[in-house]
């Protein structure tokens, strides 16, 4: 691993970055004023899956070594893996094609995670694998293998084609007698409550979370005892709004709260994240950039929390920086990449105030590439250390 970590820190280290940090955060520049959410960019847990993958090039420099899809939501990341001549296993449609994989060739588990069935079926052509799955994805998994063992269905609040949240519903069968459901929000949430309370059929319900439950299941059987678990990147006041209606739920069928299983199993740089992105959303700010991947779980729901407070830009690097009055971000609604022709920055010469964070799959050198494009779009000198 040592071998590595200047070939990574070449790659996405900043001292720009942790000159602003060192300083509390926040860097004025002439009438421009930058202030960084307190915790943001790489968490541990990425850092050590892209540790591994590196490390897995060195080790075996002469073996075919892939990759079950990205080894992190980020593109630039993803690219500097592809540059190593890590290949994907995936093709376009996210089908994986390990037919001609054979004894001398490497594959490489992502930070979210593989299915059980896609790990077993590497493992029989004899592969070696190198696994950089999260350890708090993996205790998500320890608990809903709890859960099957306990003939317990395992809610999964989640994105049901997220890589993690598949990886998760495949240990949700235990030894093939557990069962999951999906949902994705509160109100999803809400109709399995109004089934278990009555007022849905069991006709509606198999018809709306259709593709999101376990084969063979039945909601009037299924839903006696539940227990729920989440996407690690997912809201933590959204989770515990969906925790709470379903506990509410259970205890109003049966009295008590005794066919009701409950973890925490929201990641903690996740919700570091969102609670920095809180404090930082107490100034005041013109505008927010949240920079990271456009796939991105933990990054998406950050510039959902901005959007609430400030005028908010999801962008994915400082391209997207195009002019004063032309940005291109990603829009959350119409899930696509948008062009705004409007003054989205202030105009140089007046103050402003700008927030800038990341989700946990983006790298420090992007950040600093922002940093920069923002002061020379306001026409300012960064300010000497």
């Amino acid at each position: 691993m040592e071998l590595v970590q200047e070939q990574v820190e070449h790659h996405y280290h900043s001292s720009l970055v942790e000159r602003v940090r060192a300083e509390g955060g926040v860097l004025v520049a002439a009438q421009t004023t930058i202030r960084l959410a307190r915790q943001f960019g790489f968490c541990y847990g990425v850092e050590r899956a892209i540790d591994l993958a590196y490390a897995a090039r060195k080790v075996f420099p002469d073996a075919r070594l892939f990759l079950i899809g990205e080894i992190i939501h980020n593109p630039e990341v993803n690219a500097q893996i592809a540059a190593l001549g890590i290949r994907n296993l995936l093709d376009a449609s996210g089908r994986p094609h390990v037919e001609d994989l054979g004894p001398e060739d490497v594959v490489i588990v992502p930070a979210f995670g593989a299915t059980v069935p896609l790990v077993e079926e590497i493992k029989q052509h004899g592969c070696r694998i190198v696994d950089t799955t999260c350890g708090d994805v993996m205790s998500v998994w320890k608990r809903v293998r709890q859960n099957a063992s306990e003939e317990v269905t395992s809610i999964i609040h989640g994105k049901a084609s997220h890589e993690e949240t598949l990886a998760t519903a495949s240990r949700a069968l235990g030894k093939g007698n557990g069962r999951y459901l999906i949902v994705l929000n509160l109100e999803e949430a809400a109709r399995v409550r109004d089934f278990i309370a009555g007022t849905v059929t069991r006709e509606e319900f198999l018809r709306e979370f259709a593709g999101r439950f376990s084969e063979g299941f039945d909601p009037d059987l299924h839903l006696q005892r539940i227990g729920v678990a989440n996407q690690t990147t997912m809201l933590r006041e959204e989770t515990e709004a969906v925790q709470n209606l379903l506990r509410e739920a259970i205890i109003a069928r049966d009295g008590d709260a005794s066919n009701f299983r409950l973890f925490d199993t929201i990641c903690g740089a996740t919700q570091e994240r969102q609670d920095a992105l809180k404090s930082l959303l107490n100034a005041p700010l013109d505008l927010l950039l949240v920079v990271g991947g456009y796939n991105s779980s933990n990054t998406t729901h950050l510039a959902e929390m901005g959007e609430q407070k400030v005028p908010t830009y999801f962008i994915r690097n400082q391209e997207c920086l195009e002019s004063p009055e032309l940005i291109r971000h990603f829009d959350l609604h119409g899930k696509e990449e948008v062009s705004s022709r409007t003054n989205w920055l202030p105009v140089a010469g007046k103050e402003a105030q700008i927030g800038i964070t990341a989700g946990a799959s983006c790298p420090n050198n992007l950040i600093e590439e922002v940093i920069l494009r923002v002061l020379s779009l306001r026409r300012e000198e960064l300010p000497e250390a």
